[in-house]
């Protein structure tokens, strides 16, 4: 932001770009998520995919634990400390209070997610197998590269913040170029534009 800035001749520094971050960014992260959330609920297809991922903290492994939905863009980041059945427990409650319940959820072989699931009260709507979490899989791969060029955390708040402002954001600009032909590629991109200045007007 910086750099594109500057060759405008508007001359600022990093430290402002954090700042514009900090306080802008959760808010927009929160608009972007509320509006895609409220179409996809009523997909008939509505199923979670539920996955952790390993972040190193000064030497500290902490977990973080992500939700993706079938269309595979990130719903919901949590990151705690331990991998047991109280932390899988809050992460679900936080995700399904803000998107409901799912009618399926795809998660690992950890018995960390059948124990919160049956203390939830739908262990059967639970699939298990290989291959069928990829969704959640991938969704780390643009994390892993934003964490390697960030050097890596300070703080699991900062960890957390990042997380989850970086998915809302990610989702909101990310079209699958493979599937999509040019055409449809550049109207979907101009209409995520036309949001993202819409949420930034409001």
């Amino acid at each position: 932001v910086e750099d594109l800035l500057h060759e405008r001749g508007i001359d600022i520094c990093h430290e402002t770009v954090r700042h514009w971050v900090d306080r802008f960014g959760t808010h927009f992260a929160h608009k972007t998520r509320r509006r895609r959330s409220e179409r996809l609920i009523q997909s008939s297809q509505w199923q979670w995919h539920l996955d952790k991922v390993f972040v190193k903290i000064r030497c500290q492994t902490n977990r973080l634990w992500r939700a993706v939905d079938h269309e595979g863009e990130v719903l919901e980041s949590f990151v705690t400390k331990t991998r047991d059945k109280a932390s899988v427990l809050r992460f679900m409650r936080k995700a399904m209070k803000r998107y409901s319940n799912p009618k399926v959820v795809v998660t690992g072989k950890c018995p960390s997610y059948r124990a919160a699931r049956n203390m939830i009260g739908s262990e059967r709507r639970q699939e298990t197998g290989r291959h069928l979490n990829n969704h959640a899989e991938n969704s780390h791969l643009p994390f892993r590269r934003r964490e390697r060029a960030m050097s890596r955390f300070r703080q699991m708040r900062s960890l957390q913040k990042f997380a989850s402002i970086h998915s809302s954001v990610y989702n909101h600009f990310n079209h699958r170029r493979n599937i999509e032909s040019r055409a449809r590629f550049k109207s979907l991109r101009d209409a995520a534009l036309l949001e993202w200045r819409e949420l930034i007007a409001a």
